[in-house]
């Protein structure tokens, strides 16, 4: 397939694909999605080898948040019945991510709901990633705290962290039906102090609530504009008790496009497969990590994962290889090695990775305008699978990691 063949060629030189391109992968048949798959695992391959990084989230204080995303559980009016808890002390923290980085974690995702920390908050926080560090010294740490203001950024990296998350989730121009409580601009502001703070940005997209194959272009483009370190690829977990809990519109084989539309785009980032993957990828769990070089181990937020032991036996399994502590995620050129930052080849000037995020959602009500998603691509509710987390942080029961 010609298409195929121009994109390999692009992503082994760094090169943006057209937006007609980038659609194109999302248009592919059924009959067509290994060969994507194997065009997209070779620009993988290139920049990442047959390594895969372990992540592992933290949910410092889980539930009560005042905002009204749409897509999520912890979200303001949410009826879903997850774990609810102030801030965890330092200490309870650090025994959380040890359980993480046992297992083979190399990062540590420090989470916590609400619309942005207090000052007190960034303090509470600086305190628990000190903690952590102290007892893993070369652990990775990145904060997911929501919005920044002025300064805060700076705080977080001088008591240690090394990335921040905060999700664009959806394209602009259908930004305001996820929430109303905050704006895109707000989001793209903080991705952007984290990035002049010297944090390693991280920053990604949610998929699978009836948005067109544009919006999700749309944002994977302006994620390539803010050039960040890890792009985190979540698939909407329908909790019941949410506005988007009867949202079921994805495919193992459109997740699997999504993946591979995203690796071609963002060829020498670290793509995460987040949120979701246990929900809507299922036992085509293996395929996709041809095309990301990252995941979670375990649990995620506020819904339970598979099971850390499965997570490395996969990985196995499929011929991939756990990240070592020691080893650098990013290519060479995006570790500052004489490569300028935001100049349109996909090439950075900050080091690391980056974390996950909040529990994965999307738009509300009726698709944009746009091209939908074809309606034979709808997938069976599995409201099986949506497992609410009742261990780990916030229990005295042990983590899955």
């Amino acid at each position: 397939m010609d298409l195929l063949n121009t994109l390999v060629d692009k992503g082994l030189r760094r090169e943006t694909p057209t937006r007609a391109e980038a659609l194109a992968v999302l248009a592919t048949s059924d009959d067509d999605l290994l060969d994507v798959v194997a065009a997209a695992g070779k620009v993988r391959r290139h920049w990442f080898g047959r390594r895969v990084k372990l992540n592992y989230l933290v949910n410092l204080k889980s539930g009560l948040c005042p905002e009204d995303c749409s897509y999520c559980s912890q979200r303001l009016g949410s009826k879903a019945d997850i774990l609810k808890y102030t801030w965890l002390k330092p200490d309870e923290a650090s025994r959380a991510a040890a359980a993480g980085l046992a297992g083979g974690a190399k990062r540590v995702c420090l989470v916590a709901s609400g619309r942005g920390p207090t000052d007190r908050d960034v303090d509470r926080v600086s305190d628990t990633i000190r903690a952590i560090k102290e007892q893993n010294q070369d652990v990775e740490v990145c904060a997911c705290l929501g919005l920044l203001s002025d300064g805060q950024a700076e705080r977080l990296r001088e008591a240690g962290a090394d990335a921040y998350n905060h999700n664009l989730n959806t394209s602009e121009s259908t930004y305001g039906e996820i929430t109303t409580t905050h704006t895109y601009a707000d989001r793209v502001d903080t991705v952007r102090k984290a990035h002049a703070a010297g944090l390693s940005a991280c920053s990604g997209l949610i998929a699978g609530m009836g948005e067109t194959d544009e919006d999700l272009v749309d944002v994977v483009f302006s994620l390539r504009e803010l050039d960040p370190d890890s792009v985190p690829v979540n698939f909407l977990i329908p909790f019941e008790g949410t506005p988007l809990a009867k949202e079921w519109n994805l495919t193992p084989q459109r997740c699997l496009r999504i993946l591979a539309m995203v690796r071609f785009v963002c060829p020498d980032v670290e793509v995460r497969i987040a949120g979701g993957r246990e929900v809507h990828l299922r036992t085509m769990q293996p395929l996709a990590l041809h095309l990301a070089n990252s995941i979670f181990l375990g649990d995620y937020l506020t819904s339970e994962g598979q099971a850390g032991k499965a997570d490395l036996e996969m990985i196995a399994d499929a011929g991939f290889e756990v990240e070592g502590a020691g080893e650098v995620t990013l290519p060479g050129h995006r570790t500052g090695a004489g490569c300028g930052a935001h100049d349109g080849t996909g090439c950075g000037t900050h080091a690391g990775g980056g974390c996950g995020s909040h529990e994965s959602g999307g738009v509300c009500g009726t698709a944009p305008s746009g091209t939908p998603a074809p309606a034979a691509s709808a997938d069976e509710p599995r409201p099986d699978l949506v497992a609410v987390r009742r261990r780990g942080a916030g229990t005295d029961l042990a983590p899955n990691a």
